[in-house]
């Protein structure tokens, strides 16, 4: 795991008038749970209005992102935990849901903060998911992500 190169100093974002969508997949519940706390945290302090929603898992995070950019969503924070096993599964689950989420923002012209772990095993998850005694939090991560590229986006379009 590393955090280095990660930004030391960053202006605060307003989140403000933005709509976002918190999309879960629900495996691996203990690291989800934590994500998803994250990403409201960073939400809710940038004072940007969120809801979430389930999907059952992290392949299944493209198609709900696109029906919530379709529902009027600024942007979308993608969350799911996918751990590395005994079969190519890993392989092709990572892969597409990368894949599909990247077609998803580039297609809607709406960012997407990914906030999927790829992982060789739990540990490496529960480092990352901003529990107490986690390394990093990717959920607040991903959601910081996805509201600075709404104002980027925003700013451009003018």
């Amino acid at each position: 795991m590393s955090g280095a190169g990660a930004p030391t100093t960053r202006t605060p974002v307003d989140g403000r008038g933005l709509r976002v969508a918190i999309i879960a997949g629900t495996w691996h519940e203990t690291i989800s749970e934590g994500l998803i706390a994250g990403a409201r945290r960073a939400l809710d302090a940038a004072g940007a209005e969120h809801s979430l929603v389930r999907v059952p898992g992290s392949f299944e995070l493209a198609l709900a992102a696109q029906a919530a950019f379709a529902g009027g969503a600024d942007a979308v924070v993608a969350l799911g935990v996918i751990i590395r096993g005994g079969t190519p599964h890993f392989d092709y689950v990572s892969s597409a849901t990368t894949d599909g989420l990247t077609r998803v923002a580039l297609d809607a012209g709406r960012p997407v903060g990914f906030g999927v772990l790829t992982l060789d095993d739990e540990q490496q998850g529960l480092d990352r998911a901003g529990l107490p005694g986690s390394k990093e939090d990717k959920g607040a991560e991903a959601a910081d992500a996805a509201l600075r590229m709404a104002r980027v986006i925003r700013d451009l379009r003018g």
